[in-house]
Protein backbone atom coordinates (compact mmCIF):
# COMPACT_ATOMS: atom_id res chain seq x y z
CA UNK A 1 0.00 0.00 0.00
CA UNK A 2 1.44 3.20 -0.60
CA UNK A 3 1.56 6.25 1.15
CA UNK A 4 -0.83 8.10 -1.01
CA UNK A 5 -3.41 5.96 -0.20
CA UNK A 6 -2.98 5.58 3.19
CA UNK A 7 -3.73 9.37 3.03
CA UNK A 8 -6.63 9.30 1.30
CA UNK A 9 -8.20 6.07 3.34
CA UNK A 10 -7.95 8.68 6.37
CA UNK A 11 -10.84 9.92 7.87
CA UNK A 12 -9.76 13.30 8.54
CA UNK A 13 -10.26 16.27 6.19
CA UNK A 14 -9.12 19.91 6.20
CA UNK A 15 -8.92 21.68 8.66
CA UNK A 16 -8.86 18.43 10.78
CA UNK A 17 -6.16 16.27 8.39
CA UNK A 18 -2.30 16.32 9.59
CA UNK A 19 -0.65 14.57 7.13
CA UNK A 20 1.69 16.05 4.52
CA UNK A 21 3.59 13.21 3.81
CA UNK A 22 4.80 9.38 4.94
CA UNK A 23 8.42 9.07 3.88
CA UNK A 24 9.31 5.88 5.67
CA UNK A 25 6.48 3.12 6.50
CA UNK A 26 7.02 -1.00 7.35
CA UNK A 27 5.07 -3.59 10.00
CA UNK A 28 7.05 -2.31 12.88
CA UNK A 29 6.77 1.82 12.38
CA UNK A 30 6.28 4.99 10.32
CA UNK A 31 7.67 8.29 10.08
CA UNK A 32 5.63 11.14 8.54
CA UNK A 33 5.89 15.19 7.93
CA UNK A 34 3.51 18.23 8.67
CA UNK A 35 4.05 21.76 7.98
CA UNK A 36 1.67 24.13 10.23
CA UNK A 37 0.43 26.65 8.48
CA UNK A 38 0.54 30.27 9.67
CA UNK A 39 -3.19 30.12 9.12
CA UNK A 40 -4.33 27.52 10.94
CA UNK A 41 -7.43 28.03 13.06
CA UNK A 42 -6.18 27.63 16.31
CA UNK A 43 -3.91 29.88 16.16
CA UNK A 44 -6.28 32.46 16.97
CA UNK A 45 -6.76 31.76 20.39
CA UNK A 46 -3.64 30.35 21.30
CA UNK A 47 -2.15 32.25 22.47
CA UNK A 48 -2.76 36.22 21.86
CA UNK A 49 -0.47 37.75 20.01
CA UNK A 50 1.92 35.07 20.49
CA UNK A 51 0.39 31.73 18.44
CA UNK A 52 2.02 28.43 19.69
CA UNK A 53 0.34 24.86 18.95
CA UNK A 54 -1.78 23.43 21.35
CA UNK A 55 -0.33 20.29 22.67
CA UNK A 56 -3.42 18.52 21.99
CA UNK A 57 -3.01 19.21 18.28
CA UNK A 58 0.34 17.85 18.51
CA UNK A 59 -0.71 14.67 20.14
CA UNK A 60 -3.56 14.84 16.81
CA UNK A 61 -0.72 15.14 14.48
CA UNK A 62 1.10 11.87 16.56
CA UNK A 63 -1.80 10.10 16.58
CA UNK A 64 -3.20 10.80 13.13
CA UNK A 65 0.69 9.45 11.61
CA UNK A 66 1.93 7.14 14.23
CA UNK A 67 -1.26 5.23 14.98
CA UNK A 68 -3.63 6.04 12.05
CA UNK A 69 -1.79 5.73 9.39
CA UNK A 70 0.16 2.71 10.69
CA UNK A 71 -2.79 0.84 11.68
CA UNK A 72 -4.46 1.45 7.87
CA UNK A 73 -0.79 0.10 6.67
CA UNK A 74 -1.33 -3.14 9.23
CA UNK A 75 -4.48 -3.89 8.24
CA UNK A 76 -4.49 -3.05 4.26
CA UNK A 77 -5.77 -6.68 3.69
CA UNK A 78 -9.01 -5.42 5.04
CA UNK A 79 -9.18 -1.84 4.51
CA UNK A 80 -10.05 -0.39 1.19
CA UNK A 81 -12.36 2.66 -0.47
CA UNK A 82 -15.59 0.25 0.46
CA UNK A 83 -14.63 -1.20 3.64
CA UNK A 84 -12.92 2.28 5.90
CA UNK A 85 -10.73 2.35 9.00
CA UNK A 86 -12.69 3.24 11.95
CA UNK A 87 -10.64 4.65 14.81
CA UNK A 88 -11.15 5.20 18.31
CA UNK A 89 -8.15 6.45 20.77
CA UNK A 90 -7.81 4.94 23.75
CA UNK A 91 -4.96 6.33 25.81
CA UNK A 92 -1.90 8.53 25.35
CA UNK A 93 0.69 10.00 27.50
CA UNK A 94 3.29 12.15 26.49
CA UNK A 95 5.88 14.87 27.11
CA UNK A 96 5.93 17.67 26.08
CA UNK A 97 9.21 19.40 25.66
CA UNK A 98 9.51 22.41 22.92
CA UNK A 99 6.73 24.66 21.79
CA UNK A 100 5.76 24.81 18.10
CA UNK A 101 5.09 27.70 16.02
CA UNK A 102 3.27 28.79 13.08
CA UNK A 103 4.97 27.41 9.66
CA UNK A 104 6.82 24.52 11.48
CA UNK A 105 7.84 21.17 9.96
CA UNK A 106 7.80 18.29 12.35
CA UNK A 107 8.61 15.17 12.06
CA UNK A 108 6.48 12.02 14.06
CA UNK A 109 8.04 8.96 14.04
CA UNK A 110 6.01 5.94 15.54
CA UNK A 111 7.67 2.06 16.22
CA UNK A 112 4.83 -0.29 17.02
CA UNK A 113 4.90 -1.78 20.48
CA UNK A 114 2.47 -3.93 19.89
CA UNK A 115 -0.62 -4.96 17.61
CA UNK A 116 -3.37 -7.60 19.01
CA UNK A 117 -7.26 -8.07 18.85
CA UNK A 118 -7.01 -5.00 16.27
CA UNK A 119 -5.35 -2.57 19.26
CA UNK A 120 -2.15 -0.49 18.42
CA UNK A 121 0.27 0.61 20.91
CA UNK A 122 2.59 2.88 19.64
CA UNK A 123 5.95 4.87 20.79
CA UNK A 124 6.25 8.05 19.37
CA UNK A 125 8.66 10.61 19.29
CA UNK A 126 7.93 14.51 17.37
CA UNK A 127 10.99 15.94 16.08
CA UNK A 128 11.84 19.59 14.52
CA UNK A 129 13.51 20.87 11.80
CA UNK A 130 16.38 20.79 13.70
CA UNK A 131 15.84 17.82 15.02
CA UNK A 132 15.50 18.65 17.98
CA UNK A 133 12.82 16.57 20.71
CA UNK A 134 9.46 18.30 20.68
CA UNK A 135 7.44 15.63 22.61
CA UNK A 136 7.55 12.10 23.20
CA UNK A 137 5.08 8.91 24.31
CA UNK A 138 2.68 6.19 23.70
CA UNK A 139 -0.41 6.59 21.85
CA UNK A 140 -3.31 3.17 21.96
CA UNK A 141 -6.23 3.06 19.26
CA UNK A 142 -8.57 0.51 18.01
CA UNK A 143 -8.76 -0.05 14.12
CA UNK A 144 -10.72 -2.37 12.04
CA UNK A 145 -12.18 -1.97 8.65
CA UNK A 146 -16.06 -0.84 8.42
CA UNK A 147 -19.11 -1.47 5.74
CA UNK A 148 -20.34 2.16 6.04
Amino acid sequence: MTSEKIIALLPYQDPFLFVDELTAINENGITGLYSFKKDEYFYKGHFKDNPVTPGVILTEVMAQIGVVCLGIYLLKDEISVEKKPKIALTSNAIDFFLPVYPEEKVVVISEKEYFRFNKLKCKIKMLNSSGDLICRGYISGMLQASNK
